[in-house]
C-alpha cells in the first residue's frame, strides 16, 4: 500500500521535473568516474557526495523546477525543454571560462532565478530569519553558499544564464523595437507538446513556492 501511494505521488510529478530530478539522484548515487562524451550531459546531473549540500540542492531543484513546469510553462513542455537546452548550452560555454566541471548547482540556480523573476510579488521567508520578495531569492542563496564556504562562481553562473534567458524571453520581446529571439524548434514541439491536458491533474499551489520553512511565501495583496 505504501509503495503504491509513493508510486502514485511520483507519477504525478510533471514529466520534465520527474525526469531531471530522477536523473540527478541516480547519477549522484552512481558517481560517474570516467570522462566520456556523455559527461556533457551528466555534468548537469552530478551534485557531489550525498550530504547536506546534495539534499539542499535536490529540494530546491525539485520544488522550483516543478513550480515552473506547473506555472508559467503549464501546457508548454516543449518550451520548458528548450529552456533546459538553451540554458545548458550557455552554461557549458560560460563554464569553460571559469573551469567549472559540474554544473548541476548552477542549473538549479538558473531555475530559481527564472521562477523568482516571474513571481516578483511573492514574499519569501528564509529559515525564519529573512523576509524578502522572490527576485532576491537567488542572491540570498548565493549568500548562504558563501557562509557555507562554497565558491559563489557557481551561483553567479546560474544567475547570469537565468538572466539571459529571462531577458530574451520575457523582457526584450516587450521592448520598443524588440522581438522574440528564442523560438522553440518545431521538432521539439512535435516531440513534447501534447494536444490536451489532464483535467484531473492537481498542480502545487503557487502560494507555497518553497514548500519548506526556508522558502515559504505568500503573494502580496492576497
Amino acid at each position: 500500500m505504501a509503495y503504491q501511494t509513493l508510486q502514485q505521488e511520483y507519477l504525478q510529478i510533471p514529466v520534465v521535473t520527474r525526469a531531471y530530478t530522477t536523473a540527478c539522484v541516480l547519477t549522484t548515487a552512481a558517481v560517474v568516474r570516467y570522462i566520456q562524451v556523455w559527461r556533457l550531459i551528466t555534468n548537469f546531473l552530478f551534485f557531489g557526495p550525498v550530504g547536506f549540500n546534495f539534499l539542499f540542492n535536490m529540494i530546491f531543484l525539485y520544488r522550483y523546477c516543478r513550480m515552473l513546469e506547473e506555472g508559467s510553462f503549464r501546457g508548454r513542455t516543449a518550451d520548458f525543454v528548450f529552456m533546459f537546452l538553451f540554458g545548458g548550452l550557455l552554461m557549458t560555454i560560460f563554464g569553460t571560462f571559469v573551469s567549472l566541471v559540474f554544473l548541476g548547482q548552477a542549473f538549479t540556480i538558473m531555475l530559481v532565478y527564472v521562477w523568482s523573476r516571474r513571481n516578483p510579488n511573492v514574499r519569501m521567508n528564509f529559515f525564519g530569519l529573512l523576509n524578502f520578495q522572490a527576485p532576491f531569492l537567488p542572491w540570498v542563496l548565493m549568500g548562504f553558499s558563501l557562509l557555507l564556504g562554497n565558491s559563489i562562481i557557481v551561483d553567479l553562473l546560474g544567475i547570469a544564464v537565468g538572466h539571459v534567458y529571462f531577458f530574451l524571453e520575457d523582457v526584450f520581446p516587450n521592448q520598443p523595437g524588440g522581438g522574440r529571439w528564442l523560438k522553440t524548434p518545431s521538432i521539439i514541439k512535435m516531440l513534447f507538446d501534447t494536444p490536451e491536458e489532464d483535467a484531473n491533474y492537481n498542480p502545487l499551489p503557487e502560494e507555497r513556492p518553497g514548500g519548506f520553512a526556508w522558502g515559504e511565501g505568500q503573494r502580496l495583496g492576497g
